[in-house]
C-alpha cells in the first residue's frame, strides 16, 4: 500500500474520532505528525480534515433523525410558562434565543457562513453548530462542504506552518 494512502487513512480515522470526542485534538495530532517525521503533515491535515468532516455530518444527521423529531416539529406551540417567575421568564428566553439560532442557521445567508467560519476558527464551537444545524433547515451537503473547507483551510495552514520548520 502507498505510504501516503495509509497515513491519509490513519488521519481520516483519527479526524472522525476527534470530531465525536472533543478530548482529542486534531491539531495536536497534526502537530505530532509534522514534529515526528512519521507522518507528513500536509497528508495528515487532508486526511483529518475529511475525517472531521464525516464525524460532524454523522452528528447532524444523528439530530436530524433522531426518534421522535419529526412529531416535535410538528407541534404547533410549547407549553406555556409563568412569566410572572423567574424560572418563566428564564425558560422564555431560552426558548426565544434557541427559535433565533435555529432561524439563523437555517438561512442560508447565515447559516452557511456561520458554519464555514465556525470550521476554520473555532468559534463558536464546531461541535454546537453541527448539532444546532442538525436542529435547523440546513441542507447535510451544504453543511459537509461548509465543514470540509473551513477546516481544510485551518488544518492546512497549520501543516504548512509546521512543515516550513
Amino acid at each position: 500500500m502507498a505510504d501516503w494512502l495509509w497515513q491519509a487513512l490513519l488521519a481520516t480515522g483519527f479526524g472522525i474520532a476527534s470530531a465525536v470526542i472533543p478530548v482529542l485534538s486534531a491539531e495536536a495530532y497534526i502537530l505530532g505528525a509534522g514534529v515526528s517525521g512519521a507522518l507528513d503533515p500536509i497528508t495528515a491535515a487532508i486526511g483529518i480534515s475529511v475525517g472531521q468532516t464525516i464525524g460532524k455530518i454523522g452528528m447532524f444527521l444523528a439530530v436530524r433523525y433522531r426518534p421522535g423529531y419529526t412529531s416535535r416539529r410538528s407541534r404547533k406551540e410549547p407549553k406555556g410558562v409563568n412569566l410572572d417567575s423567574r424560572w418563566g421568564r428564564l425558560v422564555q428566553s431560552y426558548r426565544s434565543a434557541s427559535k433565533r439560532l435555529l432561524d439563523a442557521l437555517s438561512d442560508a445567508r447565515y447559516g452557511l457562513p456561520v458554519t464555514l467560519l465556525s470550521s476554520f476558527t473555532g468559534l463558536p464551537p464546531l461541535y454546537a453548530v453541527s448539532l444546532l444545524a442538525g436542529a435547523s433547515r440546513m441542507r447535510v451537503v451544504g453543511f459537509g462542504v461548509a465543514v470540509f473547507v473551513g477546516r481544510a483551510a485551518r488544518f492546512v495552514l497549520i501543516a504548512i506552518g509546521i512543515a516550513a520548520f
